[in-house]
């Protein structure tokens, strides 16, 4: 069964939008604090929106004003909003609990390329 799938990714140019989607498994969505990560080539996955069952977000300061992460309790689906991207923003994006464990599984991940 798969848990985690995430879409919506793409090419786009500098100060550019996209909206990507995480479709999210009954047992996953309804329980945890969900996030998007994301990792770039030759570093580390770094978690940059966090959204608690409550309603709280949280954003990393490379992306805070620009990135939204919300939630659709319909579709069970977590979202990025991201506007005026930078290159820097290059990278796979991922969705995932917020406090996961080394045996959680991952998705396939979306990419992200974002031209200067």
């Amino acid at each position: 069964q798969v848990q985690l799938a995430e879409s919506g990714g793409g090419l786009v140019q500098a100060g550019g939008s996209l909206r990507l989607s995480c479709a999210v498994s009954q047992s996953i969505f309804s329980f945890y604090d969900m996030g998007w990560y994301r990792q770039a080539p030759g570093k580390q996955r770094e978690l940059v929106a966090r959204l608690t069952l409550s309603g709280v977000t949280v954003y990393a300061d490379s992306v805070k004003g620009r990135f939204t992460i919300s939630r659709d309790n319909a579709k069970k689906t977590v979202n990025l909003h991201m506007n005026s991207l930078k290159p820097e923003d290059t990278a796979v994006y991922y969705c995932n609990k917020v406090n996961f464990r080394a045996s959680d599984s991952w998705g396939q991940g979306t990419q992200v390329t974002v031209s200067s």
